[in-house]
């Protein structure tokens, strides 16, 4: 059923067609409307047969997650940002002891200096944590990839977040095709899990490992996320024969067939760039898009095989490492190992900064004609940075960075979030 919808609403409509058995959350911007819609689902008895439980944190949403879902209930939760952080070492837990929770996150910078915004720097936190990300271009994929996350979790047994851009997706009203209960129910079967705690059959999980072990355990979580590479594309076209529409899936290309030029990107920006290259191939250049959907696994063959024509690959990243450089260049580089093709590393839109259809021109036309810097931050403002950087070599006492640049734009700082 069409519907236009704010994306948190979709996404929880969608996941209550999930049947999930046990919700458990703590509010977070830009989170909190998806959870308070499952909550009042549960609440009017729209969503039946699951037990919505308000906790005092992040870290006890997830303890609470992992609790339920291994007693064989079929889990949810959500989180941004900070939220994310808190419950870190819960994460971490979720994924070691292989239980298919599913999370929203949606994507928000992590301060300090306090931050409501969209990047990516929450995801990539955790993008070594053991569970597998998927990320969303717009709010039809981020409904349609809860659908998929569920049934691929469950398959694998691992947790999975799909991500999707904060405030930019989560708060955006767009229309969304919400699908039917019988159709979620063809697609997705009854949560089957491999491993329960039963009082019935006393078990332990999370026990103490040695060395003797541990190098063991820890390469089968790797060898479930490479099945996941083939499970991945699987489902998805089985949510196309299902669902009528493609969604999901390792990658997606745009104008790459006869591309020179590639563009690669996570999210929402995807439509930005999108409209961008459709304006610089009305203008002759050769230019395509590849967005990956599934950044854990790295689909590391499929941007091989997807960039192998292409003479330099521009990948634009909504975070980056301190100290080194962009993360996810640093992956698509190793997927493009022993190729002579040039590749640019971009770094844009931290902290929610747009990310312009005419900035992007400029830094195409740059990278097509390669004079861009291996690594490039977009519309970085060069007169702040060098200011603060003079004031530091002035005076030992320069006082805290983010108060002085917000004093030499003449912007007050907003209260805490």
């Amino acid at each position: 059923m069409l519907k236009q919808c704010e994306g948190s609403h979709a996404v929880a409509a969608t996941v209550a067609l999930c049947r999930p058995e046990v919700i458990c959350a703590y509010p977070i911007s830009p989170q909190t409307h998806i959870v308070e819609g499952l909550s009042e689902m549960v609440r009017d008895g729209t969503l039946q047969g699951c037990e919505f439980i308000n906790v005092e944190s992040e870290f006890a949403a997830m303890s609470v997650a992992i609790g339920a879902s291994a007693t064989g209930a079929r889990s949810y939760t959500a989180t941004a940002s900070q939220g994310l952080l808190f419950m870190a070492e819960a994460v971490w837990n979720a994924s070691g002891l292989g239980l298919p929770i599913v999370m929203t996150l949606a994507n928000r910078a992590i301060g300090a200096p306090i931050n409501i915004w969209n990047d990516h720097t929450d995801a990539m936190s955790m993008r070594d944590a053991g569970w597998l990300q998927l990320f969303a271009e717009n709010n039809q994929e981020a409904a349609d990839l809860h659908i998929q996350a569920f049934r691929l979790a469950e398959e694998i047994s691992l947790p999975i977040m799909v991500c999707m851009d904060g405030f930019i997706l989560t708060h955006a009203y767009e229309q969304v095709d919400i699908p039917t209960q019988e159709q979620v129910d063809a697609y997705l079967p009854p949560y089957e899990p491999r491993q329960v705690l039963d009082p019935r059959e006393p078990v332990s999980i999370g026990a103490m490992v040695g060395p003797e072990a541990f190098t063991e355990v820890r390469y089968l979580a790797h060898a479930r996320q490479m099945q996941a590479l083939d499970l991945i594309p699987q489902l998805a076209t089985e949510f196309r024969q299902q669902f009528g529409r493609d969604s999901g899936g390792l990658i997606r290309t745009y104008c790459t067939d006869d591309a020179v030029t590639i563009v690669v990107a996570l999210g929402s920006v995807l439509g930005t760039i999108k409209d961008t290259v459709d304006d610089l191939r009305e203008a002759g250049h050769k230019i395509g898009v590849l967005g990956i959907t599934s950044f854990r696994p790295f689909p590391t063959n499929a941007i091989r095989h997807a960039t192998r024509n292409a003479h330099r690959v521009v990948v634009v990243e909504k975070c980056f490492a301190v100290g080194v450089g962009g993360i996810v260049s640093r992956d698509v580089r190793t997927a493009m190992r022993d190729r002579p093709q040039r590749l640019y590393g971009v770094v844009a839109g931290l902290g929610g900064r747009a990310i312009t259809k005419s900035s992007l021109h400029g830094l195409l036309l740059k990278a097509m004609d390669d004079e861009l810097e291996q690594l490039t931050f977009l519309d970085l403002d060069w007169n702040a940075v060098n200011r603060e950087l003079e004031r530091e070599r002035q005076t030992r006492r320069s006082g805290p960075i983010a108060e002085n640049l917000l004093r030499d734009l003449g912007v007050v700082a907003a209260g805490a979030v």
